[in-house]
């Protein structure tokens, strides 16, 4: 939980510099520039999804040597992909990608260039998340806790000169907030590949062994992880396609970037910690599940789900009663701006019980390897409910902004009901995990 919170308050960072030096136009590109770029870099992190899978079920089984070969493999398929079709396809697809979500001129001028040096420059962040994913599974949650504090500190530091500039250098505006980023998460890279090659972590990279691509465990990656990344892509291809609705809008531009910072950034401290609990919730689920104990893995999803309604209640309340404040954090102030705002956040501010509910039981499906489940979950609730909803109101009367912040609210509601139903059926118990030994 602590991992996320630190690592989420980059986001908000970059917001609220942009925000208040260049203005809510830029807040807008960047929060339409990360809708994007998840769609893709959540699916390469879906193989991370399934390395969690099986690391978790080898490590409740003392397995370590069947947990290296799987950190491995993971990596150098991700890197692969990372590398040869998300950065050149990424780059030259960006100005479609932008035009898709009805990207203002305006808007579009700022956020291309943030776009392309994501998607050029993923390899780190990549690296980082699949660390994080395999520690946690493995047992070790303060390494990771350690590694995003000080990405966050070092992509401050880069983000807080680049954009705004510093003696010399010139400030680069909200370009210089993906700089940042890429710079910070490549030099974290280079230390993590630096411990996994000599240990002392609890994963590392086998040594001895072939450093080809061993297809079963990658199989098995794909398996377990597909689903898990088709759930990613569609729930920010709902989001992608949101964003759309959102630009068609009366004051279009002031509505993305309201939902830029409302939902993207501030409503994060509700899913900062939800995913947190989901990620906790995967790791313990899938050990307890692989040492026989599955009714200890039940009891922990239940706890992490209480958890994560307390947590969201406390944001809930400063969403309801100081929406105001909030946004003037991210150079807010422009009338319409701050009334759409508000508006959002006071929806926001139920629904996030909703979602933390939902995240937690989400991570008690996927750690036990039920991950088609809340792929069908995520079609369902974020893409059918929330856009079918704005498409109905669309055709049939005008859409405003608050139909779509409605439509959100009741995706995240199904959401909500259909993960804890799934959850409670309990099949997740009888789900074999498995790769076969070298030389096998």
């Amino acid at each position: 939980m602590l991992t996320n919170v630190v690592g989420g308050l980059q986001g908000m960072v970059d917001q609220a510099l942009v925000g208040n030096l260049i203005g809510y136009k830029a807040n807008a590109a960047i929060g339409v520039s990360s809708q994007i770029f998840l769609i893709v870099v959540i699916f390469i992190a879906s193989l991370f999804s399934g390395m969690s899978v099986l690391v978790a079920r080898f490590a409740g089984q003392g397995d370590h040597e069947r947990v290296d070969r799987t950190v491995y493999q993971a990596f150098i398929t991700a890197i692969g992909i990372s590398l040869f079709i998300m950065a050149p396809i990424g780059y030259f697809s960006a100005p479609a990608l932008l035009d898709f979500v009805n990207a203002a001129p305006d808007v579009k001028a700022e956020a291309l260039p943030f776009l392309r040096i994501m998607f050029v420059f993923s390899s780190g962040m990549l690296v980082f998340f699949m660390l994080g994913g395999a520690l946690r599974s493995a047992g070790d949650a303060r390494t990771p806790m350690i590694l995003g504090i000080s990405l966050t500190v070092l992509n401050v530091i880069f983000n807080v000169i680049l954009i705004r500039g510093l003696g010399p250098i010139p400030a680069f505006g909200t370009k210089g907030a993906a700089m940042g980023t890429s710079v910070a998460s490549g030099l974290l890279a280079i230390y993590s590949l630096y411990k996994l090659w000599n240990g002392g972590w609890v994963v590392s990279f086998p040594r001895g062994k072939g450093w080809g691509p061993d297809w079963e465990i990658i199989r098995a990656l794909f398996r377990f992880g597909l689903p898990t990344g088709f759930q990613g892509i569609a729930m920010n291809i709902g989001g992608v396609l949101m964003l759309s609705f959102i630009g068609s809008v009366p004051r279009g531009a002031a509505a993305q970037a309201a939902f830029a910072v409302c939902y993207s950034q501030l409503f994060s401290l509700v899913t900062w910690t939800s995913v947190g609990l989901m990620g906790a919730s995967a790791a313990i689920a899938g050990q307890n599940l692989g040492a026989g104990r599955a009714d200890r893995a039940a009891a922990a999803v239940h706890v992490a789900a209480r958890i994560g309604v307390t947590s969201a209640a406390i944001v809930g309340v400063l969403f309801m009663f100081l929406p105001h404040q909030l946004l003037a954090i991210f150079g807010m102030r422009e009338a319409n701006v701050v009334e759409i705002g508000v508006e959002l956040l006071r929806v926001l501010s139920i629904s996030g019980l909703l979602i933390a509910v939902a995240l937690t039981y989400t991570g008690g499906l996927q750690g036990t390897g039920d991950t088609k489940s809340p792929l069908y979950i995520s079609i369902i609730s974020q893409i059918l409910v929330p856009l079918g909803i704005c498409f109905f109101i669309q055709r049939t009367s005008r859409l405003d902004p608050i139909d779509i912040w409605i439509a959100i609210f009741v995706g995240h509601a199904t959401r909500c009901l259909l993960s804890v139903w799934r959850f409670n059926q309990g099949k997740w118990r009888t789900i074999a995990v498995d790769i076969g030994r070298p030389g096998r």
